[in-house]
């Protein structure tokens, strides 16, 4: 643990990095919406970059793009570089030591980052829903039922009929990882639904994925906030068909990359960050985030509830699905996955 800290580690971490800048270059690129990379580093000489992968629904909403903002500005030296991708995507990026600290969505894959000694110190730091979107003629008629129910009545539909129903996004993303799991629970095999002729698949992101239900009158899984923006924003006509409940559960989580293992992340700015997202002013960027432009916040603040246990059935939701089981209690972050002394544990 305290190699971590040590001299060697320090030093090793400039050597490697001038690789991992080059091949973070194109990544960056891409980000930034055209700019060069080249002219983006240079005039940004003296700063330290910190590379986060990412979930899309994060970057899509446009939340991203606010922390960023802020998080800059009180932190000059520093610059937030996103890698926008599912969360399959984004981990793999982690582990190839392209990113140092990963925000993420599916709990049953950012068990097995860290298990495989990729990933330390967990913190949950928002929440929301997924919800279940499709067009208002709603020919399966699942409108206010409960999400098992729906996506029976989907499956049921899908098999009378023939023709596209459903879009997957078949990405390894949260989203997908979370379809699978309600799919499973309505009684039916993700991998054989993939092989019907109404079960389409997108292998995209969040966003194109509706843009693609929208254009041809498709059932599919969004987290809210994508949906919302993209509703509010007029740019898909899709309905909130099956709402939030504990079933549609999302919540979202920062892990830092463990610099034992990818030897050149930059764990200690990882660290400062982490301590930034669950701290007082990111957690009211979060909850205030969506309301003035939508109506509505798209994402919830959860680090308050979290310690207060309140609400508890919340709360109670929340530590079902995304705490980890270590020996007889669940944690956050089981004490074997927390490095260093950054006091975020108690």
């Amino acid at each position: 643990m305290t190699d971590m800290f040590s001299g060697t580690y320090r030093r090793g971490i400039f050597v490697q990095r001038e690789t991992r800048i080059a091949v973070a270059a194109v990544l960056v690129v891409v980000i930034l919406a055209g700019t060069s990379y080249y002219i983006y580093w240079n005039q940004n000489q003296g700063r330290d970059m910190l590379v986060i992968s990412t979930t899309t629904s994060l970057y899509d909403t446009g939340l991203l793009d606010v922390i960023k903002e802020r998080y800059e500005q009180e932190n000059p030296n520093v610059i937030l570089a996103f890698i926008s991708a599912g969360t399959g995507i984004a981990i793999t990026h982690a582990k190839n030591g392209d990113a140092d600290m990963i925000l993420v969505h599916s709990p049953s894959q950012e068990y097995s980052f860290m298990n495989e000694s990729y990933g330390v110190n967990r913190k949950i730091f928002a929440y929301n829903y997924f919800t279940i979107v499709g067009p208002s003629s709603d020919v399966a008629e699942i409108n206010q039922t409960d999400p098992i129910s729906a996506l029976q009545m989907i499956y049921n539909y899908g098999h009378a009929h023939n023709t596209s129903l459903w879009i997957t996004r078949d990405d390894f993303s949260g989203t997908n990882s979370k379809e699978i799991s309600l799919w499973g629970a309505a009684g039916y095999n993700y991998t054989q639904l993939r092989d019907e002729p109404w079960f389409v698949s997108s292998g995209v992101g969040m966003a194109s994925t509706l843009n693609i239900a929208n254009e041809q009158s498709l059932y599919t899984l969004s987290d809210i906030g994508t949906y919302v923006k993209y509703k509010s924003d007029e740019l898909i006509s899709l309905d909130q068909l099956v709402g939030e409940g504990q079933e549609l559960l999302n919540v979202y989580s920062a892990i830092v990359v463990n610099n034992t293992t990818v030897s050149f992340a930059k764990f200690d700015l990882a660290m400062d960050f982490l301590q930034w997202i669950v701290g007082l002013t990111a957690q009211q960027l979060i909850a205030d985030y969506g309301v003035a432009d939508y109506g509505q916040g798209l994402f919830f603040p959860v680090v308050d509830m979290l310690e207060s246990e309140s609400p508890t059935q919340i709360f109670g939701w929340i530590r079902e699905y995304a705490f980890f089981n270590d020996g007889e209690d669940l944690y956050e972050c089981p004490p074997g996955w927390r490095f260093g002394e950054y006091g975020l544990y108690g």
